[in-house]
């Protein structure tokens, strides 16, 4: 595998995998603990917390890197084609090539599982865990029971079904390989070996991952180190400043106590 140097802000470098496909990033040098964030489901690298943090972490002078997952944003593939063994993969490569040192995990929505199951294949390269409305198990405790049996019927037909999208003109394409493949990597069914310390924030407005989903995290992570920020009328994406400003100040605390145990 190789790597273009990052040039800045714009455009992306690309990381080229065994399967010469290129994933898309952007990576900001600095010291560890690093940040990498892990973006939602037909999200990207370039949203408003991917930016805020990296502004953020580029003050604080941590190295930060956020990245588009296969099918995403400006990286190779298809949508309609990943799964979460796909983008926890693509999380691992840019954890193993991109990076050096401990890292803290930031993952929004999706991103909060494939932050997880990343931790769980690189459990000695995660410094930190941060989980913003995290949604671990989402296909098989949300996307199952939300399709109707037309749906269903469908899925098993031509492999997908595309259903409209709260966020944007395109809609979400939920395929039959994305809902086996999320059943092969549930979490929530036992407890999850990882011992980092965990940061949970969770909208409890939020109209698509409920905020109970936390509470399952916290229950079945091994780490005694969990803290759960609850905001009462917080949505799913936890965008405006506000949540911003929490962001950051929880990433900042969560930084701080890291570096202080390594001291």
């Amino acid at each position: 595998m190789t790597s273009d140097m990052p040039t800045g802000n714009t455009p992306p470098a690309y990381l080229t995998q065994v399967n010469g496909e290129k994933i898309a990033y952007h990576y900001s040098p600095g010291r560890t603990p690093g940040v990498i964030f892990l973006h939602g489901l037909m999200s990207d690298m370039d949203g408003g917390k991917a930016l805020h943090l990296e502004e953020f972490c580029k003050k604080r002078g941590n190295a930060f890197l956020r990245f588009d997952c296969q099918g995403h944003g400006q990286s190779d593939g298809l949508f309609k084609d990943g799964c979460m063994t796909r983008w926890s993969n693509d999380s691992v490569d840019v954890l193993d090539q991109l990076t050096t040192g401990p890292q803290v995990l930031v993952g929004s929505s999706m991103g909060g599982w494939n932050m997880l199951l990343t931790a769980l294949k690189r459990p000695e390269r995660v410094a930190g865990l941060l989980g913003i409305a995290a949604a671990p198990d989402f296909t098989e405790d949300l996307m199952m029971n939300d399709l109707s049996a037309e749906q269903h019927q469908k899925i098993a037909e031509q492999g997908y079904v595309e259903l409209p999208s709260d966020y944007g003109d395109d809609p979400y394409v939920i395929s039959k390989t994305l809902l086996e493949d999320g059943r092969e990597n549930l979490l929530l069914r036992r407890p999850i070996d990882l011992n980092m310390p965990v940061r949970l924030i969770h909208g409890m407005q939020d109209p698509d991952v409920p905020w109970q989903t936390a509470l399952r995290i916290q229950q079945m992570i091994a780490s005694n180190d969990v803290e759960i920020t609850f905001v009462k009328n917080g949505d799913h994406r936890l965008s405006e400043d506000k949540d911003l400003d929490r962001l950051t100040h929880t990433l900042e605390v969560l930084l701080t106590q890291i570096e202080s145990n390594d001291h």
